[in-house]
């Protein structure tokens, strides 16, 4: 065709799809003056507003001093404004992409008319001849597309899609001045390498911020944006040298339009790519505190607080900027770490967990394990939050032991039992019939066949004191029968005690031995509520969301009065002897008021203690996570120590005693509240003296009360 039938073709072309403005002039193609083309109003080139989602940006997780912790984000990028970006990089992007950006308004009418004569001739969208505020239009409609018709569309090489955006770049233009439109794009482009965004980018690429990137690197950003794909360098070398071309473009173009000498653009082009690959944040998997991240993400996901569908919670958490300040406390996640460092390996096939609540609020001071998280079974490592329960991220947990003891202590304190009051046991327990044990529906489930027993030794008379000291079995099934099944489970649930994996508590006769398989959060916390007087709190970890406008929005600890105080009270009274006088005095206390339980589940298939002080819970727990009840902890090697067999005061207990030490060292001890002993009773000047013949830790305890001797075993729960 001649030139001039191009032209007209062209132009009925142009007007037709309705791409330019009324009274356009087009340059005539080889020839002086030029020719108009006078759009249809039909065509309805008005400005139409664009709405503008925000930008997907990254969370933020710190822990209580505002470190950072984690990170989660759908795109990787980090919203700054155009002050920070250096003035090399805006020359740049506007060299090579709009050069003239700062003097033409929505539409570039040379680069649009070259680029539909391109078009033209090619049979398709060839050119794109966009403005960097068409850009940014195309880079909205993008992000903002959700379904797979809208994402088409959004992308579809058809003029109905540029008349689109140029109606709504007309409307940008109004809207905002060019360093804002300008602004908007270095934040919302694409850079490659999974980076949105100059900060990102430059971050990414070079390990800089977009503040300091010099020539060569500026260029090699301005370059990306124009096939991000193409040039990705962090798929290999092909790419980096795509990249490395495309860069010294944008240096030829700069030095062409007088923005740096040649000599700069040469000296520039000199240089090596650059590329630093610089790892991206990651989630959870790259934290220093991968169980604790894992617990976050879980309450961010499922807690309606958060939003009000899941789906709502997860674009809130991986699209919305924000910033979570969180319980983690630095200082008792290191005391956690290395008190389980010291007597647990990373190698070994035993795995201890633990976790630290603050009493009066929930709140989740730390969460550790020996095994680093992870899915390389080479390296030993964990693949879920072996100290939470399923809905944050756990597996089914372990069999707490005779921690769950103190339950049955509670409920016999609840009902008008003293201290010292007790009950004669024999060295075994048979229930009587099926009628001796009823569940909370009712139901006989007593177990006439089934005889539990301590390890060795026989029965006697045994106080409340005395038998939670020693941890005796028969005791402890005895007292159940005594105040009843059904009121144990309830002051366990009144306490937050619920399965690991979710289930419906097991109400079986030997509830009170422990059966019901726990994750250290939810025991902590339950002996948490006993250290409040009988407050129970809901596990927090959340304290407060930042959001992307800076906005604050905090959260306060959701609290109950569970227990009558004085009940509580005299709960730790009990228990603070199990450092003294039971199953930890080999073990020890540490220096200011403590009580806690020692728990080992049947035949030692696992240990755990449990214990607190006024101001801080804690509980430990190991376990083979293969399957407890098959590799169960006798003839074990933990720590590089040999083990025949191992119970609560073995392992568990010296990890809680050396956390607490760490963790609260510079703290003021806190007394607890005094037992009322008009109420509850007490060892006073009037108790019988109690003396221990003790042997290895483990092992059997001799007990001589006053009324005679009473040999005490490590059952299922010592």
């Amino acid at each position: 065709m001649s030139r001039g039938t191009s032209i007209l073709r062209l132009t009925g072309a142009a007007a037709a799809a309705g791409v330019l403005a009324a009274a356009v002039a087009l340059p005539a193609i080889g020839g002086a003056g030029a020719m108009f083309v006078s759009a249809s109003e039909d065509l309805n080139l008005k400005p139409e507003d664009l709405k503008e989602p925000p930008l997907a940006e990254k969370t933020t997780v710190q822990d209580a001093k505002g470190n950072e912790i984690a990170t989660f984000y759908e795109e990787y990028r980090e919203v700054i404004p155009l002050s920070q970006v250096a003035d090399v990089m805006k020359t740049a992007i506007i060299s090579i992409e709009d050069f003239r950006f700062y003097e033409h308004g929505a539409i570039d009418i040379e680069g649009t008319i070259r680029a539909l004569a391109k078009n033209f001739t090619s049979g398709g969208i060839a050119q794109g001849g966009s403005s960097i505020t068409q850009q940014y239009v195309k880079q909205v409609l993008v992000n903002s597309a959700v379904t797979d018709e809208e994402k088409a569309a959004a992308t579809e090489a058809s003029y109905a899609r540029k008349l689109n955006e140029l109606r709504y770049a007309m409307a940008i233009e109004e809207k905002y001045s060019k360093d804002q439109i300008l602004e908007k794009y270095l934040n919302i482009a694409y850079f490659g390498a999974s980076a949105n965004g100059v900060e990102a980018a430059a971050k990414r690429f070079f390990g800089v911020s977009a503040s300091e990137l010099d020539l060569a690197q500026a260029a090699t950003l301005a370059g990306a944006v124009q096939n991000p794909n193409r040039t990705d360098p962090n798929l290999g070398r092909k790419q980096r040298a795509a990249l490395l071309e495309r860069r010294n473009i944008v240096l030829s173009r700069m030095a062409e339009l007088g923005k740096i000498t040649p000599q700069q653009a040469e000296e520039a082009k000199a240089k090596k790519l650059g590329w630093k690959g610089t790892a991206l944040p990651g989630g959870c998997e790259t934290s220093d505190y991968p169980y604790y991240c894992m617990y976050v993400r879980a309450e961010m996901l499922n807690n309606p607080i958060f939003g009000k569908t899941k789906k709502e919670r997860a674009q809130l958490l991986s699209r919305g900027g924000l910033t979570i300040r969180t319980t983690l406390d630095p200082k008792m996640q290191r005391a956690a770490e290395a008190a389980i460092k010291k007597h647990v390996h990373a190698s070994d096939r035993p795995v201890a967990s633990e976790a630290l609540v603050q009493p009066g609020t929930g709140a989740i001071k730390a969460m550790a394990a020996s095994r680093k998280y992870g899915n390389d079974k080479r390296k030993n490592e964990m693949s879920y939050n072996v100290v939470a329960n399923a809905a944050h991220g756990g597996g089914v947990g372990f069999q707490p032991g005779s921690t769950f003891k103190t339950f049955t202590l509670i409920t016999a304190l609840k009902e008008g039992m003293k201290v010292n009051d007790g009950l004669s046991v024999g060295s075994g327990y048979r229930a009587s019939g099926y009628s001796t044990f009823k569940n909370c529906k009712g139901e006989s489930i007593g177990d006439p066949s089934h005889t539990v027993t301590n390890d060795e030794g026989s029965g006697g008379f045994l106080t409340l004191q005395s038998g939670t000291w020693g941890s005796v079995n028969t005791f402890f099934m005895k007292l159940e029968e005594k105040v009843g099944l059904c009121d144990t489970i309830k002051t366990a649930k009144s306490l937050g005690i619920e399965r690991a994996d979710g289930l419906p508590l097991l109400e079986f006769s030997t509830f009170t031995l422990g059966t019901n398989e726990m994750d250290p959060v939810t025991v902590a916390n339950a002996y948490a509520a006993i250290a409040a007087r009988g407050k129970y709190c809901e596990p927090m970890v959340i304290t407060q969301i930042t959001d992307r406008y800076g906005k604050v929005k905090k959260y306060q600890p959701k609290c109950e009065q569970v227990l009558d105080p004085e009940v509580a009270d005299a709960a730790a009274n009990v228990l603070t002897g199990v450092f003294t006088k039971g199953t930890m005095r080999g073990v020890g206390g540490i220096g200011r008021p403590a009580a806690g339980k020692t728990g080992t589940s049947d035949a030692q298939a696992t240990a755990w203690f449990a214990g607190f002080t006024p101001d801080l819970a804690g509980a430990v727990s190991i376990g083979d996570p293969r399957g407890a009840q098959k590799y169960k902890l006798n003839g074990v090697t933990i720590g590089g120590r040999y083990y025949g067999a191992v119970f609560g005061a073995s392992v568990p207990g010296p990890i809680w005693k050396d956390t607490m030490m760490a963790a609260l060292k510079g703290t003021k001890a806190t007394a607890f509240h005094p037992i009322n002993t008009s109420r509850f009773g007490g060892c006073g000047s009037s108790c019988a003296p109690v003396q221990r013949h003790r042997d290895e830790p483990g092992q059997r305890d001799d007990i001589e009360l006053g009324d005679g001797t009473v040999r005490l075993e490590d059952g299922i729960g010592r």
